[in-house]
């Protein structure tokens, strides 16, 4: 949880301001983490709720709604989380380019895809791997890193595979009875708790003010999976049986074609370069340490003894 990433933070020096741009549910973490250490934090919103409040910032691109570059004064660091427009240009770029080139920026993150690495047959992929992106999602997001890394500043592309955090779970589906668990043999994913998301950011800041600031940043966990093996673990911890998988050469008859796209690729996204040379801790290391805290998170506690009994048995198997 959120709580035990404060407790293993430093806070950073009393001057800095953080800029999140696309304050969603990754940026959102990371906001809600530097606000917790003591550091100011603005965000921005395409329509903020409360146009009184002064840290929330209105920026939409396709209605040239932008900040005024006087409420952006005193931000040293950016997160931009705001997606590709389809000509695969970066909004922030375009728009707020040259505003946040004149800032005293130390630090400057942009969350892209792991998806840039195109299908690698079920193989690892490490930062140094070049980019072959196969779907045109991935692509327009290779162009923003190739926009971002010619901004003039100290930025750090950062890759994300599946995402995942309390309210973004498989525990609802399984409730409903919606999950439907599907086989394609050698098929895995990579995925990375939202807290970790969060926690790697503010890791990744604290090293780049140490002259350690590698362009590219894989931030993962440890154990890719097949999705069918995430699932059935958080219908244990529900103590529900989901149907058996069914073969992806059936289920795939019925699917959307964004649907087929993600199953179109098998890559093992290794966290090497963040884990072991820059010294990250991941919070969640497995999809087990996740789903559990989104299980406690997301209100499933009647049961909190058995579900800890659970975890602690598949884990030692």
């Amino acid at each position: 949880m959120l709580s035990d990433l404060v407790n293993r933070c430093r806070p950073l020096p009393a001057d800095a301001t953080l800029l999140v741009l696309g304050a969603g549910f990754s940026g959102g973490h990371l906001a809600a983490l530097a606000r917790q250490l003591g550091t100011r934090v603005l965000t921005s919103v395409r329509l903020p709720a409360d146009s009184s409040d002064p840290s929330t910032l209105r920026f939409d691109s396709q209605l040239n709604q932008l900040p005024d570059p006087a409420q952006l004064q005193g931000v040293t660091h950016v997160l931009s989380t705001i997606p590709p427009e389809r000509d695969g240009q970066d909004p922030v770029i375009r728009c707020l380019g040259d505003t946040l080139q004149r800032l005293p920026l130390q630090w400057v993150g942009y969350l892209s895809t792991t998806g840039v690495y195109g299908d690698r047959q079920g193989a690892w992929v490490r930062e140094s791997d070049p980019a072959t992106p196969m779907q045109e999602r991935s692509q327009r997001r290779l162009a923003c890193e190739e926009a971002w890394q010619r901004f003039d500043g100290p930025v750090q592309i950062l890759r994300l595979p599946g995402i995942y955090g309390p309210g973004r779970s498989p525990f609802q589906a399984i409730l409903r009875g919606d999950l439907q668990p599907i086989d394609k043999p050698g098929q895995v994913f990579s995925r990375v708790h939202v807290d970790d998301i969060a926690g790697a950011c503010w890791h990744l800041i604290q090293e780049a003010a140490q002259g350690r600031r590698p362009p590219i940043v894989n931030i993962s966990d440890d154990e890719p999976a097949p999705s069918a093996q995430i699932q059935g673990y958080a219908a244990e911890l529900l103590g529900i049986t989901l149907p058996q998988p069914r073969p992806y050469s059936d289920a795939s008859q019925t699917m959307s074609a964004m649907a087929r796209s993600f199953w179109a690729e098998n890559r093992r996204v290794s966290n090497a370069l963040l884990c072991e040379e820059l010294g990250y801790t991941l919070l969640h290391p497995t999809f087990r340490s996740g789903l559990l805290d989104c299980w406690k998170a997301e209100g499933f506690k009647a049961s909190a003894a058995s579900a800890s009994k659970a975890a602690s048995e598949r884990a030692s198997a």
